[in-house]
């Protein structure tokens, strides 16, 4: 079977009326609230279904917030007998009790059956092909058995489990086992799994449903499926998202940096051993969550979007460290010990955002010292130096004359297009000051061509198969609007990033799964990556396109942004989809890191939603457009 056929098979059994699934889940809430015998339609649910007690396994499970979820699976002989088995057994659990069964608005009830299986060997299953030997996370489940019983991971698992790929699920797998019983390390479970040859290992797929209040949600990769392109759905999540980065604000101006769907933790999974009292913060991420507050404001006109996006940059002004830079004072943002020039860009594009959103000039003599901060940090060929202060250099002093290791060692790859950014908008946008005006656009010039032409030759090792320099090409789109600035060789740098991007975007019937498209590779087969921030480079480069004139290839970003957008509305945590989240009533609203993963980060929310609504004001008119970048 070639892809298009598979996913025109999915696409039909997604496509059919699933009342008898519904009206199914209806009546195992009932049972299980009362205790009888179930009754419903068997015959039409047998129709979609299509049990067969060699193949159907069933579970069922019931998620409820801040109760551990509870569930049994079983196959018998027939479809009624090996639910009216699940239904007692779950009944007989001793957290039963815990949960408001007959409450459909409290308890979210999961159906989830297997329609396939094949055996296969653990070490064989890889990943990176589309090919019969390959793990799916949310797609495939695992089954063991030890010649006594059968241990499962369920394709849902990944995400009540928040899992990312095989390695992680087989873990999960084996803690069920014996072998868990034995030790905590994945690697000896594993060299003890590979010691039980008389073991047999499974592949296996489900269809999953979930019950919502009086509805029931067929499920994909454990998620609600979202079929077409839409821009209300666009609009929707925008808001809503910016709603909750401000909801989970702190008094002191930032965001809720990080937030684990699964355990209702901020423990940051790169931070883990940060006490609670003293988590992890990322000034750069920071102003990302205050552009997407001005960003709403732009759109609503809302005030408490802008008030909280001034909260938020009032913040970045504590963070602001003094300096002199020929005469003139300047800032630059100092936080973990650490000074770096992306975290001064970042202070620039934010605080330039908010001027021209709101038109108050509180920020502007920061605005001025963070842009004379970030021109001080060129070398005279064009280059950006990373850091101003790193805790492993100079003793933690100013790095004022920076050996080139040490400049290379510190580059990042991502910093100065964020400055340029920054001081794209001041160029543009900034009509008080026209001699610091004037010096941004004369070194700008040459940090641009720094960066286009040489970079590549300097840092080749960090470019990736995948574009990922969304910064850059946002600041070549902002420089686009100033006179007689932007090059062919800057235009080229974007056009050349956008169709590389669009070149590895999954299509809609090049791989079997039917989530895919619009989602980002690196090397075809790789697991897809529903991709906010390379997609705000995308969403530049159509705005530069259409620019300069050139409608047909902005077209063609335009389609790709909204497949692109359609594959990240699976990342939102609606009502309907975050069932399996420890605080549902929180998780609400965010914006995911990945599609199985349930990680919450600001930059998640905030990438994901500037992209959006930059595309949803495309399907305005041009001239009626915010002046925002």
């Amino acid at each position: 079977m070639n892809f298009k056929e598979q996913n025109d098979n999915a696409r039909a059994f997604f496509a059919q009326d699933f009342t008898p699934i519904n009206e199914l889940i209806l009546a195992i809430r009932k049972s299980l609230a009362d205790g009888s015998s179930l009754e419903c339609d068997f015959d039409a649910v047998e129709k979609i279904v299509r049990y067969n007690p060699n193949l159907t396994f069933i579970y069922v499970s019931l998620f409820e917030e801040n109760i551990p979820m509870i569930r049994f699976g079983s196959k018998r002989g027939t479809l009624c007998e090996t639910l009216n088995r699940i239904i007692l057994m779950l009944r007989k659990n001793k957290n039963f009790g815990a949960f408001h069964i007959d409450d459909s608005k409290k308890c979210r009830i999961l159906f989830e059956y297997v329609i396939s299986r094949r055996e296969l060997p653990y070490n064989k299953i890889q990943s990176s092909k589309f090919n019969s030997l390959r793990f799916e996370i949310g797609i495939d489940g695992l089954e063991l058995y030890d010649g006594d019983r059968s241990y499962y991971f369920m394709p849902t698992d990944a995400i009540s489990e928040s899992h990312m790929g095989y390695r992680s699920a087989l873990n999960s797998l084996l803690r069920k086992t014996p072998i868990g019983k034995l030790t905590n390390k994945i690697s000896e479970r594993i060299k003890l799994l590979s010691e039980q040859k008389d073991w047999k290992f499974y592949l296996f797929n489900t269809r999953a449903f979930v019950s919502y209040n009086d509805e029931c949600i067929p499920l994909y990769r454990g998620n609600v499926m979202y079929k077409a392109f839409d821009f209300d759905i666009l609009i929707n999540q925008f808001i809503r998202s910016a709603d909750w980065a401000l909801k989970n604000m702190q008094e002191d101006g930032r965001f809720l940096y990080y937030y684990d769907c699964c355990t209702d933790s901020t423990k940051d999974h790169e931070h883990p051993t940060r006490p609670e009292n003293d988590r992890y913060y990322n000034d750069l991420r920071h102003c990302g969550g205050a552009i997407t507050l001005i960003r709403a404001y732009s759109h609503t006109g809302d005030r408490k979007y802008i008030d909280a996006a001034r909260r938020a940059l009032d913040f970045t002004v504590t963070t602001a460290r003094e300096h002199m830079v020929e005469g003139k004072v300047a800032y630059h943002a100092y936080y973990n010990q650490k000074s770096k020039l992306g975290g001064s860009g970042m202070a620039l594009v934010a605080m330039m955002q908010y001027r021209i959103a709101t038109g108050e000039k509180i920020y502007d003599e920061y605005i001025k010292g963070f842009a004379r901060h970030i021109l001080s940090r060129m070398t005279p060929e064009g280059e950006f130096m990373g850091y101003y202060i790193h805790p492993s250099y100079n003793d933690g002093k100013p790095l004022l004359n920076m050996s080139d290791k040490e400049r290379m060692e510190t580059f990042s790859f991502y910093y100065p297009g964020e400055a340029l950014l920054g001081l794209g908008l001041f160029a543009n946008h900034f009509k008080d000051d026209e001699e610091l005006k004037n010096l941004v656009v004369e070194k700008t010039k040459v940090a641009m061509d720094w960066i286009v032409d040489e970079r590549p030759k300097r840092y080749s090792h960090l470019f990736t198969a995948l574009p990922s320099d969304a910064w850059l090409m946002q600041a070549i789109e902002e420089w686009a609007d100033y006179p007689d600035f932007v090059k062919q060789n800057h235009l080229n740098f974007v056009y050349n990033d956008a169709k590389e991007m669009m070149k590895r975007m999954y299509k809609h019937d090049d791989s079997p799964y039917i989530d895919y498209e619009g989602g980002m590779y690196y090397e075809y087969g790789d697991h897809y990556y529903p991709d906010g921030a390379r997609c705000e480079g995308l969403m530049a480069s159509y705005y530069l396109a259409n620019k300069m004139g050139e409608k047909e290839l902005a077209q063609e970003i335009l389609e790709a942004c909204k497949k692109a957008a359609m594959c990240q509305f699976h990342l939102f945590n609606c009502e309907k989809s975050n069932y399996s989240h420890k605080r549902p009533s929180k998780t609400v609203d965010s914006i995911r890191f990945k599609a199985t993963r349930q990680w919450v980060r600001v930059d998640s929310i905030q990438h994901v939603a500037c992209f959006f609504i930059r595309l949803y004001w495309t399907s305005h008119d041009m001239n009626t457009l915010p002046v925002l970048a």
